[in-house]
C-alpha cells in the first residue's frame, strides 16, 4: 500500500483535512482529490443548475410573457399589476391620482381631478405606463406564475434523483455518478440557449435540476474519505464551497457574461442564450477531470460496499428499512427546512429585488448573489461547530447546534419577511446575511449528524435527507411562494415552518449517543474474574458486570 500524504485512521479515513496538500498521486492522495472533487463538480453543477435564474426576467421578455407584453397597457389599462405599480426611483406611481378603491385589490384608477383641456400638462392624466417597467414581473402576474413552476420544476426533479441515488452511488461509486451527472446537465444546460416557448423553458429547467444531485456524491464521497473525527468539518466544507456556486451563478451569468456581452453590442435575447453555453463547456471539463484524477475509495479505484459495514447488494428495500426511522424522517424535514429554503431563495431573490425593490439587473443579482456566496464560511462553520461541540459535551453537542441554528434561521427568514420596499435595500442585505449565515450553519450541522444515523446504510440515508431539502423548495415554491400574492407574506410563512421542525430536535436519541436533554444510555461490559494465588478460593471463570 502506498503511503498517504495526510494521516488517516485505522480504516484509511483521513483525520485531517489540509485544504492546500493536493499534491501526489490518486493511490497517495485520494482523500484531497476526493474531497476538491466533490467541492468543484457540486460547485459547477450549483452554477448550471441556477444560472437562468438571475436571467428570468430577460428569457421571459424573449418569451413575451411579461404583463406588459401579453397585455399592453394601452388596450388593458385596468391590470392589478399595473394598477399597484410604483416606480421606485422616481416615487411616480401608474395611478397618478390614487386607486378606486383604495385597498388591496383596486379595479381602476381615481379620475383625474379637473377636467383636462387641450393642451394641458401630459402630466394631468389618468394612467401613466410610462412608469413601468421594461418587464412586469410583479406578484400575481402570469409572468411571475411561469418562471416560479419552473424554479419550482428544477429542484422538484433533483429530490427524486437524489433518492435514487442512495442505491446508484453504492452500485456504480461516486466518480461514475457524478461524471454521469454533469455529462447529462451539459445537454440541457446547452439547450436551454434554444427556449422559444413556456413549456420548453419549464422542461429544461426540470432536467438541469437532475444535476442537483452532485450534493449525494458529494457527501458520500466524503464519508468514505474521512474519518469520524473530521467528518462534520470535511462534509460541511464540501458542500459549502459547493453551495457557493448557486451565490457565484447569480453574479457570474449577470456581471460576467450577460451584461458585457449586450455592451459589446449583442441583443439582450442573443446575450442570455449565449451565456448558457458556458456553464455547459465547464461541466463537460469538469467529467473529464473527474474521470481522470479521482478514486472512489482510499485503497481502490472503485467502490466495494463491504468496506462500509454492508453485507448484502443494495436494492429498494434499502429505503423502506431506513425511513422506519422516527430519526430520518425528523433530520429529512429539517434539511427541508434549510437547504429547501436555500434553494427557495436562489429562485427567488434575484426576481424579488429586480420587481419589488425595482433593482437593476446587476445590482439585483449581487445583492441575490451574497446569500449564497455565505457558503464560503457558513456552512463550513456549522459543521466546524458541530464538531467542536462534540469533543467537548458529546453527542448532544451536535444536536444542540442543529436546533440553535435552525430557529435562528426562523427569527431572521421572519425579519427578513418585514422588510418592506420603503425602507433602504441595504437593510433587507444586512438581514438576508444574518438569515444565510444561520440556513447555511443549519446545513452543515446536520451532516454533522447523518454519518452517526445508520452507518451500513449511509448512502441511503445521505440520499433521502438530500432529497428532503428539494422538498423543502418544492413545499415553499408551491406552498408559500407561488399561491401566496404578497411581496412579503410568504417569507413570513415560511419562517413558521422552519420553527415548526427547529421545535422537533428533541426527537433525536440515540441509546450509544443520547439525546439534546439526554446522557448515553449506561454500558453493560462483561468482565471476567481471574484467579489469585493468594484467594484460590475464588473461582476462576466467574464473571461480574458493571456499568460504564
Amino acid at each position: 500500500m502506498s503511503e498517504f500524504k495526510l494521516a488517516v485512521d485505522e480504516k484509511n479515513k483521513a483525520t485531517e483535512l489540509p485544504l492546500r496538500r493536493v499534491w501526489g498521486t490518486a493511490s497517495a492522495n485520494p482523500h484531497m482529490r476526493a474531497f476538491w472533487g466533490a467541492t468543484l463538480s457540486f460547485f459547477l453543477a450549483f452554477l448550471g443548475w441556477f444560472a437562468l435564474a438571475p436571467l428570468g426576467l430577460e428569457v421571459a421578455a424573449s418569451l413575451g410573457t411579461c404583463e406588459n407584453l401579453m397585455y399592453p397597457p394601452e388596450s388593458h389599462p385596468k391590470r392589478l399589476a399595473y394598477l399597484k405599480y410604483t416606480n421606485l426611483t422616481s416615487g411616480d406611481q401608474y395611478c397618478q391620482y390614487g386607486l378606486i378603491p383604495d385597498d388591496v385589490k383596486p379595479s381602476d384608477c381615481a379620475e383625474v381631478p379637473v377636467p383636462s383641456v387641450a393642451g394641458a400638462s401630459t402630466e394631468n392624466k389618468k394612467y401613466r405606463p410610462e412608469v413601468l417597467a421594461k418587464c412586469v414581473c410583479t406578484t400575481g402576474t402570469e409572468c411571475n406564475r411561469i418562471i416560479a413552476n419552473a424554479g419550482v420544476a428544477a429542484v422538484a426533479s433533483t429530490m427524486f434523483v437524489r433518492i435514487a441515488l442512495g442505491t446508484l452511488l453504492e452500485r456504480f461509486g461516486p466518480v461514475n455518478v457524478q461524471a454521469g451527472l454533469l455529462t447529462f446537465g451539459a445537454l440541457w444546460v446547452a439547450l436551454s440557449a434554444l427556449i422559444q416557448e413556456v413549456w420548453q423553458y419549464t422542461v429544461i429547467r426540470f432536467f438541469i435540476g437532475f444535476v442537483g444531485a452532485t450534493f449525494v456524491t458529494n457527501q458520500f464521497w466524503c464519508s468514505l474519505m474521512f474519518s469520524q473525527s473530521i467528518v462534520g468539518t470535511a462534509n460541511a466544507t464540501a458542500a459549502g464551497w459547493g453551495n457557493l456556486g448557486g451565490g457565484v451563478t447569480q453574479i457570474f451569468m449577470i456581471s460576467v457574461l450577460f451584461d458585457p456581452m449586450v455592451n459589446s453590442g449583442l441583443t439582450a435575447d442573443t446575450a442570455w442564450r449565449v451565456s448558457m453555453t458556458i456553464p455547459a463547456i465547464l461541466f463537460l471539463l469538469c467529467a473529464a477531470a473527474l474521470k481522470l484524477l479521482c478514486w472512489d475509495m482510499p485503497t481502490a479505484k472503485h467502490i466495494d460496499v463491504a468496506t462500509i459495514g454492508k453485507t448484502r447488494q443494495p436494492s429498494l428495500w434499502d429505503y423502506v428499512e431506513v425511513l422506519k426511522d422516527v430519526r430520518v424522517l425528523v433530520m429529512i424535514f429539517q434539511y427541508s427546512a434549510c437547504f429547501g429554503a436555500e434553494l427557495a431563495m436562489n429562485n427567488q431573490l434575484a426576481t424579488h429585488f429586480r420587481t419589488y425593490f425595482q433593482m437593476p439587473a446587476a445590482d439585483a443579482s449581487a445583492l441575490a448573489g451574497a446569500f449564497g456566496l455565505m457558503n464560503l464560511f457558513a456552512r463550513s462553520l456549522g459543521g466546524i461547530s458541530s464538531d467542536l461541540l462534540f469533543k467537548h459535551v458529546g453527542f448532544r453537542g451536535r444536536i444542540w447546534a442543529q436546533f440553535l441554528t435552525l430557529f435562528f434561521e426562523a427569527i431572521f427568514l421572519f425579519i427578513f419577511g418585514l422588510v418592506d420596499n420603503s425602507q433602504p435595500w441595504y437593510v433587507a442585505l444586512v438581514v438576508q446575511i444574518c438569515f444565510s449565515l444561520f440556513v447555511q450553519m443549519a446545513e452543515g450541522t446536520s451532516y454533522g449528524i447523518v454519518p452517526f444515523m445508520n452507518k451500513e446504510q449511509l448512502a441511503v440515508v445521505s440520499a433521502l435527507v438530500g432529497a428532503g431539502g428539494n422538498l423543502g423548495a418544492v413545499i415553499a415554491g408551491f406552498c408559500f411562494y407561488q399561491p401566496i400574492h404578497h411581496p412579503l407574506l410568504p417569507f413570513q410563512v415560511h419562517a413558521g415552518y422552519v420553527m415548526f421542525w427547529a421545535l422537533l430536535t428533541p426527537c433525536y436519541y440515540w441509546a450509544e449517543h443520547g439525546g439534546m436533554f439526554h446522557k448515553p444510555a449506561p454500558v453493560t461490559v462483561a468482565v471476567e474474574k481471574r484467579s489469585c494465588p493468594e484467594n484460590d478460593e475464588k473461582p476462576q471463570d466467574e464473571t461480574s458486570e458493571f456499568s460504564l
